[in-house]
């Protein structure tokens, strides 16, 4: 099982370049400005992220996400508030975390113990 642990200690920093990956496209693109798609896409990318790591780097995860996208979508200058706006998209980004780490533990636990 090395291959799956290597995959694990390595999808944060992929996670957290797939962020700026992003980000730069979004920039690009100017699709910045639709700030409840773009935070939809977070959500996925932090769901994939969560599905991949190890569970306690979940919320670091979240954070790296909400990081990226509420300086460079939020606040397009690089910098980080805390407003309710800001509040609530790291709320959402935490949540699918938590949905993406959920999901993998349910899928560990049926291959564990398989029915019947």
């Amino acid at each position: 099982m090395p291959d799956r642990t290597l995959a694990r200690d390595l999808a944060l920093p992929l996670g957290a370049v797939g962020a700026a990956l992003l980000v730069t496209a979004l920039m690009l693109t100017g699709e910045t400005v639709h700030t409840s798609a773009v935070l939809a896409l977070f959500a996925l990318l932090t769901a994939a992220v969560a599905l991949r790591t190890r569970p306690l780097l979940v919320p670091l995860a979240a954070l790296v996400s909400w990081m990226f996208y509420d300086g460079f979508v939020l606040h397009q200058r690089s910098e980080l508030a805390f407003r309710p706006q800001d509040r609530t998209s790291l709320l959402v980004l935490l949540l699918a975390g938590v949905l993406g780490a959920a999901c993998a533990a349910a899928v560990r636990a049926v291959r564990r113990h398989p029915a019947g």
